[in-house]
């Protein structure tokens, strides 16, 4: 999704998606995320889960979490000097502090997915907004 809403507004960004768990490594999203995020114009056919890595922390520019609980588990495996890199994903909703974590949707019904879509969708364009304040110094690229 934030890949997308970046080439819509002509920024190229290296995006990536990673779990803290690699229980469902190599696996697509679920089918009612895909549903509901083709319904709204997002393609995750290309989509494939993959965990956390240690080099992640040095390499991208942002991390960012859906909850508190990966949160933590980011915070316990990222060294000391990329701390300031990890953020939850809804510290760039327009309604943060109110919204602060991305609800798990996967015991609902499609509500769920439709609501979590939104939040993101949402939070991915406060966070292209706010983009050049986060950039690193001149002469290197966001990942």
């Amino acid at each position: 999704m934030l890949r997308q809403l970046a080439v819509q507004r002509g920024l190229e960004l290296e995006v990536e998606s990673a779990g803290t768990s690699a229980s469902h490594k190599g696996e697509p999203p679920d089918p009612r995320s895909v549903r509901v995020g083709s319904a709204a114009g997002y393609d995750f056919s290309a989509l494939r889960s993959r965990p956390v890595m240690d080099a992640d922390f040095a390499y991208y520019d942002l991390i960012l979490a859906m909850d508190k609980q990966n949160l933590r588990e980011l915070a316990s495996r990222c060294p000391e000097p990329y701390q300031h890199k990890l953020r939850l994903m809804l510290s760039f909703h327009p309604e943060y502090p109110r919204y602060q974590e991305v609800p798990d949707p996967y015991y609902g019904g499609s509500k769920g997915f439709e609501l979590v879509l939104r939040l993101l969708e949402e939070s991915c364009q406060q966070l292209l907004q706010q983009l050049p304040a986060l950039a690193e110094p001149e002469g290197q690229s966001a990942r």
